[in-house]
């Protein structure tokens, strides 16, 4: 009965983290180039009360055996990478990416992020940045006369000057990919940075030979939040905490009956 009550007190726990990872998610339903995360959970030791394939007697081995498992606990919440849906702004400065990859952002202390949030916008100097001020990386610099801007589905940025006909060049926007984008550590704003998991960033031309997707400008890419798949998984969590809650009580009360047999 001690085993019942840790293994279900570890379920309940699971549960617990899951409805959290769930309450994040629909709480970033709305959150423009959010990626959903899945909780995914592991049982823990098991005790040997007869090992499986052990002997019985001689020449006979022990089909199955006897082992009591000690509950569970929460292993990874897997980032999902799924593409959103997009959503036309008619923006010039809004972009998204068709495929796999990242947009570079430089932070404020200098290293490189990672994001799928496009919605871009300018700062002082006319230099493409994010809605917190950190400049996209390789820098592109509009000049203040600037008008139709043009961004191509390879990155290139062109843009038109007033009385001018010739298109500038402002340069082209590159994208990041990785080896497991899941071993991405999130750091809050829709940005991520590389770990030892997820390797090191491999940078190209969108639409290059290193699997990066294409540009699309004037559109956003939403969550990838499915807000009824969200609401079916909370139900079951609440329905295997529920079950995991009655195993306690149930535990307890053998115990009370086992304490009270010399009564």
């Amino acid at each position: 009965m001690i085993r019942a009550l840790y293994s279900a007190a570890s379920g309940m726990t699971a549960q617990q983290i899951n409805i959290d990872n769930i309450a994040n998610n629909l709480a970033n339903a709305n959150t423009t180039g959010y990626k959903s995360r899945r909780a995914q959970f592991q049982d823990l030791l098991y005790q040997n009360m007869v090992a499986p394939g052990s002997s019985s007697a001689q020449n006979t081995i022990i089909p199955a055996g006897l082992q009591l498992g000690l509950g569970t606990r929460a292993a990874s919440n897997e980032i999902v990478f799924q593409q959103g849906s997009f959503t036309n702004t008619s923006n010039p400065l809004d972009l998204v990416i068709q495929g796999n990859g990242f947009f570079q952002i430089k932070q404020a202390n200098g290293e490189l992020a990672y994001t799928r949030n496009g919605a871009f916008q300018l700062d002082n100097t006319g230099s493409l940045c994010t809605s917190d001020g950190n400049l996209v990386q390789p820098q592109i610099t509009l000049p203040p006369a600037a008008q139709g801007v043009h961004i191509a589905g390879d990155g290139t940025v062109t843009y038109s000057l007033p009385g001018q006909s010739q298109a500038q060049n402002a340069g082209q926007i590159t994208l990041a990919t990785f080896q497991n984008p899941a071993g991405l550590s999130s750091q809050g704003a829709s940005l991520f940075s590389p770990t030892d998991a997820s390797g090191a960033a491999i940078v190209g031309a969108p639409g290059g030979t290193d699997g990066q997707g294409t540009i699309l400008q004037g559109y956003i890419e939403q969550s990838n939040v499915s807000v009824v798949d969200e609401f079916i998984n909370m139900i079951t969590s609440q329905r295997a905490y529920e079950a995991n809650s009655k195993v306690v009580k149930a535990a307890d009360e053998m115990y009370q009956q086992a304490n009270n047999l010399k009564q």
